[in-house]
């Protein structure tokens, strides 16, 4: 039997999430089923009700780090209890074009962590279902051009489809299972993403002299991680590297400072390598024989390392007034270039969907 109503909460960047979302609404809506759909960083979840009986509700969002998101992870631990309602989790994540194969990205622990806060609140998993749209992260790769985009999404979403009319009558889809084995051997990668590379990353943007200061990227941001310092734009700890800013920029002014952070990473790499080894081999240290183990070290090192980031990017916020080292880390980036391009979604809004 089919569950009396659907609500989706899905957490998007560029629209790949949110164009998945609408995909399993647009299903319900054919199945005479209501819908409700939800973007989450435009609600307040303290104030969401606990869902009615017989309810199936979704939760959609991008991959970041083989894990959710901060904000999706936050809102499910949050999210009210069950009253004998089931639910699922789709997870948006980067797959790419090789010649006419689609290859898909990996998900990580974020099925299995959300399962098991989700069962804790007495929710059915009914569904687990990865999404290998285009990956848009173009920080670390060139942009997917429009005609590998739309051949991503030609072969997705009748999948995407599929799933939620299955579901959404009530039988199960367990496909994020199949891929148990490599998500396992990720996992400790998950883990450190959360301690040091959400924080890396969202201390690599910078707005070049292109900017002209018009603050659609600061508006629109979807966990208000940019605002203004020094009249120029500031990426904050909050960022979550879901790359909308950069790649709706008008001006293509929001840049990764890419020659940056290697000179930063290099040098204080070197430097703290350097003193930790010191103070290693100092005679106080002598009998700490598992300080020695290089894997040991080298966490430390990382450890480390991390305050000189915070600094580092502070004081390229600063150095940005200067012309020369403003073209010099303009210049040094890679997405500066043409050929690395600009990621944009199809546009697969539904007309008939009401956007809350």
């Amino acid at each position: 039997m089919k569950f009396e109503k659907v609500i989706i909460y899905y957490f998007s960047g560029t629209g790949n999430a949110e164009n998945t979302a609408l995909w399993v609404s647009d299903e319900a809506k054919k199945i005479g089923v209501e819908v409700e759909i939800f973007n989450i960083a435009k609600i307040n979840n303290q104030k969401i009700p606990r869902p009615a009986k017989n309810t199936l509700i979704g939760f959609i969002s991008p991959t970041h780090g083989f894990h959710f998101p901060t904000i999706m992870r936050k809102f499910i631990k949050k999210f009210p209890k069950s009253n004998n309602c089931s639910a699922f989790i789709m997870n948006t994540r980067a797959g790419i074009r090789i010649w006419n194969k689609t290859i898909g990205g990996l998900s990580g622990v974020l099925h299995y962590w959300s399962s098991i806060i989700l069962i804790r609140k007495d929710y059915k998993i009914v569904g687990l279902l990865p999404v290998d749209l285009p990956s848009n992260w173009i920080s670390l790769h060139p942009a997917i051009k429009k005609i590998g985009t739309e051949l991503i999404y030609k072969r997705v979403e009748p999948k995407v489809r599929q799933f939620a009319k299955e579901i959404i009558n009530n039988k199960r889809n367990y496909k994020a299972l199949f891929d148990i084995i490599q998500d396992i051997i990720i996992s400790p990668i998950s883990i450190l993403y959360i301690l040091f590379g959400k924080y890396f990353f969202a201390k690599s943007f910078i707005a070049s002299s292109d900017c002209d200061m018009c603050g659609l990227c600061e508006k629109t941001c979807p966990v208000q991680a940019i605002k203004q310092v020094d009249s120029r734009m500031f990426w904050t700890y909050k960022c979550e590297s879901c790359m909308k800013c950069m790649n709706n920029c008008p001006q293509k002014a929001i840049e990764t400072a890419h020659g940056f952070i290697i000179v930063l990473w290099f040098f204080t790499s070197f430097f703290v390598g350097y003193v930790i080894s010191r103070l290693l081999n100092y005679p106080n240290f002598e009998n700490w024989q598992w300080l020695q183990n290089e894997t040991i070290k080298t966490l430390i090192v990382s450890l480390a390392i991390f305050p000189f980031l915070f600094i580092g990017y502070r004081l390229m916020h600063w150095l940005m007034r200067f012309k020369i080292f403003e073209r010099f880390f303009v210049l040094t980036s890679l997405t500066k270039y043409k050929f690395w391009g600009r990621y944009k979604s199809p546009n697969k809004r539904i007309k008939t969907h009401s956007n809350n």
